[in-house]
Order: C-alpha cells, then sequence, then structure tokens
C-alpha cells in the first residue's frame, strides 16, 4: 500500500511537469526577426535609419517618422502587426547584411538599394522607391547642371559614392569637403561654406524639408544615378519577400505609398518618380 501511494505521488509530479513543460514550449528563442511567425498578438522587428530626416528618423519623444518608417508599418501591418507590436532597430548601413543574417530583425527599409553585390548576400522585396543622386543647393543658387559644380565647394560623408561620382565623371575641379555627416553638411551649406551637398535626392529632400530649412534650400533635379530602395530580407526568405511585395503593391494601390511620399518629401518639392513595378530594376547608364 506505501509503494503504492508514492507511485501515485511521483506520477502526479511527473504530470505537472510534463504540463509546465508544454506551456513553456510556447515561448521560443526569437531568430527570426519576430516573436510570431505569422503576426496576430506578437512583435516584429524591423531595422530602420535613426538618423535621416523625411526617411527614418528616432524623434526626442522616442517616436519615429519619415517614409522608410511609413513603408515598414504598412507592410508590418499587412503582416499581421499592429503599429504598437513593432520595434524599430536601429541598422548602419555597414551592418544590415549582418543584422539579417544574425537574425536581429524580420525585414530592413533603409534606402537600402538594390545591387548584384548586395543580392549575393540578402533577398529583397521591390523596389517601393527609384530614387537618384542629385544636388542640394540654396533656393537662390545659379547651379543648374553637373559641370556648374567645378571651381564650386562640394559637400559629402567621407567615403561617399556620390561625391566620387562627381568628381570623376562629372565635374573633376569641383572642390570636395569630406564630414561625417549629412547634418553637418547641411549646416556647411547654410553658413555659405558649400555650395551644394550631394547624395540620393530622397535623403537630400528629407533634411531640407525639416522645419528650419524650409524655403531656404532646393533640388537641382539631376538624375546623377538610379538607387532602386528595396526591403531587405534574409536570404532565402522567399516566403517573406513575396508577402512583402504583395503588400507593396497594395499600398501603391490604396493610394498609401503616394500620400507617404507627399508627407515626407513634399516640402522640399520633391518630384519623385512613379512607384516602380515589383521586381523591376532601373539600372544606370552605362
Amino acid at each position: 500500500m506505501k509503494l503504492r501511494k508514492v507511485t501515485a505521488a511521483s506520477a502526479v509530479v511527473l504530470a505537472l511537469a510534463l504540463s509546465a513543460t508544454a506551456c513553456g514550449g510556447d515561448k521560443k528563442d526569437d531568430t527570426s526577426g519576430s516573436s510570431s511567425s505569422g503576426g496576430g498578438g506578437g512583435t516584429i522587428k524591423i531595422g530602420i535609419k535613426y538618423d535621416q530626416p523625411g526617411l527614418g528618423l528616432k524623434k526626442p519623444d522616442g517616436t519615429f517618422a519619415g517614409f522608410d518608417v511609413d513603408v515598414a508599418t504598412y507592410v508590418a501591418k499587412q503582416l499581421g502587426y499592429d503599429a504598437d507590436k513593432i520595434e524599430f532597430v536601429e541598422t548602419k548601413s555597414a551592418d544590415r547584411e549582418n543584422a539579417l543574417a544574425r537574425g536581429d530583425v524580420k525585414f530592413i527599409a533603409a534606402t537600402y538599394s538594390i545591387t548584384d553585390e548586395r543580392k549575393q548576400k540578402v533577398d529583397f522585396a521591390g523596389p517601393y522607391l527609384l530614387a537618384h543622386q542629385d544636388l542640394l543647393i540654396k533656393t537662390d543658387s545659379t547651379i543648374a547642371k553637373g559641370t556648374d559644380l567645378n571651381g564650386k565647394k562640394l559637400c559629402s560623408v567621407t567615403g561617399s559614392t556620390s561625391a566620387q561620382n562627381v568628381q570623376k565623371t562629372i565635374a573633376p575641379d569641383a572642390k570636395l569637403k569630406e564630414v561625417s555627416s549629412y547634418s553637418e553638411c547641411i549646416a556647411a551649406l547654410q553658413n555659405g561654406a558649400v555650395d551644394a551637398v550631394t547624395t540620393d535626392d530622397s535623403i537630400l529632400a528629407g533634411f531640407a524639408s525639416q522645419d528650419q530649412y524650409k524655403g531656404k534650400f532646393k533640388l537641382a533635379g539631376l538624375k546623377l544615378s538610379n538607387e532602386n530602395y528595396g526591403v531587405g530580407v534574409k536570404k532565402g526568405d522567399s516566403a517573406t519577400v513575396d508577402k512583402i511585395n504583395k503588400a507593396l503593391e497594395k499600398m501603391v494601390s490604396d493610394g498609401s505609398w503616394q500620400k507617404a511620399v507627399d508627407a515626407n518629401f513634399g516640402p522640399a518639392n520633391y518630384k519623385n518618380e512613379q512607384a516602380p513595378k515589383i521586381g523591376v530594376i532601373v539600372p544606370n547608364a552605362s
């Protein structure tokens, strides 16, 4: 009889242990950038920039704003995640591929130009915006074409391919000033230390749209390169790529895409291209 009591007690303990294990099994180590693969109550981690006004900006109150943020929020909604279920993660340019490979984020919307080199490491949905290298100049500037930069002071960030492109192929006599951030370039343009700033027109428009700069700067309207912005996804995750592509198509068709463009770039008189077709990459002229 005593043996039977011990056996019964042991059975109860075992049953409780198995029950606890089963309940705990729903909590998985998140290696896919989200705590729920299908949304509906989980959260999702999305990579963006924190320092690009008009595209991806973390504001002093801790909220986020910009075109990339609007695209990411719309896509997440289509994947089953409301805005309060999104965790935005800062992904700097040099770390974007690694962030996806590590599973730090589910996808990245951060002025991420689709290139053959990058496609070796990550997959892309989109493109969702066709940007171009351009110049930001003062509203009263007489610079109208690339060659007008000869003898002028041009600002870009250190190591920028945009600045190198200008010096090598457009205006070899431009006087290049390299700094650590585009914010420094904008300040230099404002105080007259430089005559123009160069990078993607979407980035320039974002800076120019800030309240303190409205009416002071304009885009030159030059198309010095084609930059096809895509949504980066971990290599091999074709299911997520397909879902994001469908979300982007819907964003365009229901008018949300153009609304986001106007809200984030409009104050700089940004003449955006039409929404690109999914999978269609516009190459640079050879």
